[in-house]
C-alpha cells in the first residue's frame, strides 16, 4: 500500500475509531474533567467535530484554489464559547462521521499532483493536501487518546470514591 494509500485510510478511520472510544460512555463521565487544564469527553468530541468542519473548508480551498490562506481559529475559545456542554454527543458523532465521510470521498481518488497543493496557514505555514490529512489524522488520535484517558480516570476517581 503506497504511502498516500496508507494515509487515506488511517484517515477514513478516524470515525470508526471515535465510536469505538465511546462505545457506553454516558452520564456524568462525558463531562467529567481527569485535571484542570485537560477536557472532558464531551469537550473532545464536540472539538473533533468542529475541526472537521474546519477541514472541509481547508481540503476544498487547497484543492481550488491557488495558494489560500488558511485562516486558524482558537480551539480553547471555541470550547468556551460554542456552548459544548449543551452539545447532543449523538449528534456532535454523527456531525464528524458524516462531515470525515464527505471530506474522504472528496480527496481519496484525488491526482498525485493534488496531493502536493498547498495553502498557507499563519502558524504552520504552508501545508499541502496531504499534509493536512496528516494533521487531522493525528489529531483524531490524539484527541481520542484524550478521550480514553478521561475515561479511565472517571471509572478512577469513580472506584475511589465508593471506598
Amino acid at each position: 500500500m503506497s504511502d498516500h494509500a496508507e494515509l487515506l485510510e488511517r484517515f477514513r478511520r478516524g470515525a470508526e475509531l471515535l465510536a469505538f472510544a465511546m462505545t457506553g460512555a454516558a452520564g456524568p463521565e462525558l463531562d467529567f474533567k481527569p485535571a484542570a487544564d485537560q477536557w472532558s469527553v464531551r469537550q473532545n468530541v464536540c472539538h473533533l467535530a468542529d475541526a472537521e468542519l474546519v477541514a472541509a473548508i481547508w481540503l476544498r480551498q487547497v484543492i481550488a484554489e491557488e495558494s489560500p490562506t488558511l485562516h486558524g481559529y482558537d480551539q480553547d475559545a471555541w470550547v468556551d464559547r460554542l456552548d459544548y456542554a449543551r452539545r447532543k454527543l449523538s449528534h456532535v458523532i454523527e456531525t464528524f462521521r458524516r462531515t470525515r465521510s464527505d471530506n474522504h470521498d472528496l480527496v481519496k481518488d484525488m491526482s498525485v499532483e493534488t496531493f502536493s497543493r498547498s495553502g498557507v496557514h499563519p502558524t504552520l505555514g504552508p501545508s499541502t493536501l496531504i499534509d493536512l490529512l496528516r494533521l487531522y489524522s493525528e489529531n483524531t488520535e490524539k484527541h481520542i487518546m484524550q478521550i480514553r484517558a478521561a475515561r479511565a480516570a472517571f471509572k478512577e476517581a469513580k472506584a475511589k470514591a465508593a471506598v
